[in-house]
């Protein structure tokens, strides 16, 4: 029973608590946690690894006046239990319901939107030259995971934040994790850190003989702060990569241990400059299903908290289908490699990096990196693969468009959870990369309607010489052909109708011929168009529009700069209805409840057809 956890309804209740009493609470926010995402669903194991850190945070710093930046976001479950959000968590990541991710409009304790890595050291070196320009006085902090230390914007916020001595305040939470294991340099140099015993020990032997030297020992030793720096080098190099950027280096401390937490950033908040806490934490702390399969547990649907297993049984998803096709092909093919940003196993590289360890390459957190390494292997004479979400592939527009596309080359981009994701909302709707990838000369798109298509588009891709898209959703697989026709680089009619025609974009397509269907039974015969495949090359493919009274385009994209604006743009002497997402961030939510709100689904779209019909005939 959540004894203490009832008291907390804002971080100030915290000061009423003990240590001791802090630890208890710990304990009961873990329990809540399990047993509310077993229900809901969501991010176990990153926010299971933060309860203590959390609990520090809000106990040292003076929240919302101190400004305290998320990485990520998906951490953020404590954060909101602690800030007034307990009672919504039935609602967590539900239509209408509590967030995910901080949201400057859920709480004023959210202080920046975040869901999607390495950006919130930039967002605080902003806040922090605000505050000065201002004269304001408050401390901002940042969170930031080892995994999302990998990416660039990171890297270069620290140079600034260094080089500027401003006051920001990093924390960096090492669970040696992201969603797959860390992996390159920065991951080796901070597992050095947190193994190594031999800097920690020579530091405290050094500060207490001097301390234990009669009046000069003091002085003595802030004369000899110069010996402390170089006996730092010689020894372990611990924390240099930091202090060299200008930052002052503090840790490693455990990440479990709240007085030594509370301890350390009440001295980083002493400090006038930008100071660095290295804490260790282990991701899914205190639930054993989660601390044995960290990476089960990132991101996890409903689940039986005393087993752990999920509740739904496991269906074979678009990834799945994906990786085990490109490791039939890639077997037997030596060009083909898989280039992953951190999620070989989420993307279904899994059974590929096991059995072609060689020609799998994990960048880490690092989109960009890894179009651009793919541009090399490919002007060298391999076909890359790189799969990556449709929301994260935004983070490499330009190295698409300028290392890929202006040089022509031969790379497939796997575009997974392409469309509406749903539960994880704004932040990761995959719905722009139609548009950003339609304005790229030399791409072709290809959306698979199906199980079957994805993997008959990924051999078709991997024999173009030039770039490729393959866009295909999240979720359960459908398994059989909807065109009943192997896919040969054409778009497929699949159904005829004398009323009109609707061109359905991947996997609209079962959506589309469901509403032909309702159509049909009210007296409007409409064909299907399976649109498979478009870009600058591919414009005018598409059997069935010539004679059609009314052309429908359907997609799971947003509504500017997607297929459908663009055959309208085409085709200006037609008359076409074009239906798609609107030019907003959507909302989280069950994909059929957020289908059925915006008209997406087959009812919506064959009344959206039935209104359109009717006020042209008016």
């Amino acid at each position: 029973m959540a004894i203490l956890l009832e008291e907390i309804n804002n971080p100030s209740d915290l000061n009423k608590l003990n240590t001791k009493e802090l630890e208890l609470l710990a304990k009961e926010i873990r329990e809540f946690l399990v047993e509310s995402v077993s229900k809901t669903g969501g991010h176990l194991a990153s926010n299971l690894g933060v309860v203590e850190l959390t609990l520090a945070l809000h106990k040292v710093f003076n929240t919302p006046k101190d400004k305290l930046i998320w990485d990520v976001g998906h951490q953020t479950y404590v954060h909101k239990m602690l800030t007034g959000r307990r009672d919504q968590f039935d609602t967590l990541r539900k239509t209408d319901g509590l967030s995910g991710f901080p949201k400057r409009s859920e709480s004023e304790y959210d202080v920046y939107d975040t869901g999607h890595s390495s950006t919130s050291l930039s967002a605080a070196f902003g806040i922090a030259t605000a505050r000065d320009l201002k004269e304001e006085d408050y401390d901002v902090i940042a969170v930031i995971g080892d995994g999302s230390m990998t990416g660039g914007p990171a890297f270069e916020a620290i140079n600034s934040i260094g080089q500027s001595g401003r006051k920001v305040i990093i924390v960096l939470n090492d669970n040696g994790m992201s969603i797959s294991k860390n992996i390159g340099g920065l991951s080796e140099h901070l597992g050095k850190l947190r193994t190594s015993e031999k800097y920690k020990d020579a530091k405290e032997k050094l500060k207490d003989a001097l301390d234990k030297i009669p009046v000069i020992g003091r002085n003595l030793k802030y004369a000899l702060g110069g010996t402390k720096e170089r006996l730092k080098y010689a020894i372990i190099n611990d924390g240099v990569l930091f202090e060299e950027l200008g930052l002052t280096y503090l840790g490693p401390i455990d990440g479990h241990d709240l007085d030594s937490l509370i301890s350390v950033f009440e001295q980083a908040k002493r400090f006038d400059g930008p100071v660095i806490v290295h804490a260790i934490t282990t991701k899914g702390k205190g639930y054993i299903h989660a601390e044995k399969r960290p990476d089960r547990f990132h991101g996890i649907g409903e689940f039986d908290p005393e087993s752990g297993k999920p509740l739904s049984s496991s269906k074979t998803t678009y990834s799945d289908l994906f990786g085990d096709a490109l490791y039939e092909i890639a077997k037997d093919d030596n060009r083909i490699t898989a280039i992953s940003a951190a999620m070989t196993e989420a993307t279904g590289l899994g059974i590929m990096e096991t059995k072609l360890s060689g020609r799998v390459f994990d960048v880490g957190i690092a989109e960009a990196n890894a179009v651009i390494m793919a541009a090399g292997q490919a002007i060298s004479g391999l076909h890359p693969v790189v799969p990556i979400y449709s929301s994260f592939l935004q983070r490499a527009y330009d190295e698409i468009l300028e290392d890929i596309c202006m040089q022509n080359l031969p790379v497939t981009l796997a575009v997974d959870r392409a469309g509406l994701v749903g539960a994880d909302g704004e932040t990761h709707q995959g719905i722009f990369d139609i548009s950003f990838l339609l304005t790229m000369p030399n791409m072709t798109i290809l959306a698979p309607c199906d199980g079957v298509q994805l993997k008959e588009m990924l051999e078709y891709s991997i024999n173009l010489d030039s770039p490729s898209a393959i866009r295909y959703p999240r979720g359960t697989a459908i398994t059989e052909s909807l065109t009943k026709e192997h896919f040969s680089g054409k778009n497929i009619l699949v159904r005829d109708g004398k009323d009109g025609i609707i061109l359905a974009v991947g996997t609209m397509l079962s959506h589309a011929l469901d509403a032909a269907d309702i159509l049909d039974s009210e007296g409007l015969n409409f064909a299907v168009l399976n649109v498979g495949i478009f870009g600058n090359r591919f414009e005018e493919d598409y059997p069935g529009i010539q004679n059609a009274k009314t052309i429908v385009t359907v997609e799971d994209n947003t509504s500017h700069g997607g297929f459908g604006e663009r055959f309208r743009a085409l085709n200006s002497d037609k008359d076409v209805l074009s239906i798609s997402w609107p030019n907003k961030f959507i909302e989280q939510g069950s994909p059929s409840d957020i289908f059925k709100r915006y008209e997406m689904d087959a009812e919506g779209i064959a009344n959206r057809i039935k209104t359109y019909i009717s006020n042209k005939e008016k």
